[in-house]
């Protein structure tokens, strides 16, 4: 099965492709559309190319465990996505998936303005990774 996973941002989201069977995962895109219809349209364009089975929407916890603001509107625009693609959104604790995301940049000879292009999609494959490990 194939799982788009998406990392909600208010200027940039990242989103990353993994196959269940294989385990592989791999960034797919940084959109730089502010969180509405637009991103909704975007993100089904990408839907169609990719063919997932399964939306997973990165969801911002508290570190207490709890949601908060931002969790709510991950969820709304999770039941826009869902509304409008017609496939089942799943939430995925996404939690320090950026700090990992720099992590992995560390060293890398990216610019800053590299680093900051690719780091949302790498956060959307940090979460993927966690929900396939679990």
């Amino acid at each position: 099965m194939r799982i788009l996973a998406i990392d909600l941002g208010d200027k940039r989201t990242g989103l990353a492709v993994a196959d269940q069977e294989t385990g592989t995962v791999m960034p797919v895109a940084v959109l730089e559309i502010p969180r509405g219809p637009l991103l909704v349209d975007a993100i089904i364009e990408l839907i169609q190319e990719h063919e997932p089975a399964r939306l997973l929407m990165g969801l911002p916890l508290n570190m207490d465990d709890s949601e908060g603001d931002r969790a709510g509107i991950c969820r709304t625009f999770g039941d826009s996505l869902e509304a409008a693609s017609g496939l089942e959104v799943s939430y995925q604790d996404e939690r320090l998936s950026s700090d990992e995301a720099n992590r992995r940049m560390a060293g890398s000879g990216r610019t800053h303005g590299g680093k900051k292009k690719l780091r949302d999609a790498l956060a959307a494959c940090v979460i993927l990774e966690d929900y396939l490990a679990r």
